[in-house]
């Protein structure tokens, strides 16, 4: 299950760094570093592969956390 957030639709050069974790409910988060986008995820497989759909492939942007992680949702 995926709730998309947030999509910047940014086309920067650099891939977007991208944090993969547990939140306080044992959900899997991935959330991009500032916030840009993320979802919630079941199992730690899909939260990855959000991840490195989103950020254009690059494995090497995405950080696995062991800390809890939570997806905030920006006020309008």
């Amino acid at each position: 299950m995926v709730i998309e957030v947030l999509d910047s639709g940014s086309s920067a050069c650099t891939p977007p760094i991208v944090f993969v974790g547990r939140n306080r409910a044992g959900n899997w988060v991935a959330r991009e570093k500032r916030g840009a986008f993320g979802g919630l995820f079941i199992n730690r497989a899909e939260a990855l592969k959000y991840a490195l759909f989103k950020n254009g492939r690059h494995p090497e942007s995405i950080i696995e956390v062991v800390r809890q992680i939570e997806l905030e949702i920006p006020s309008p």
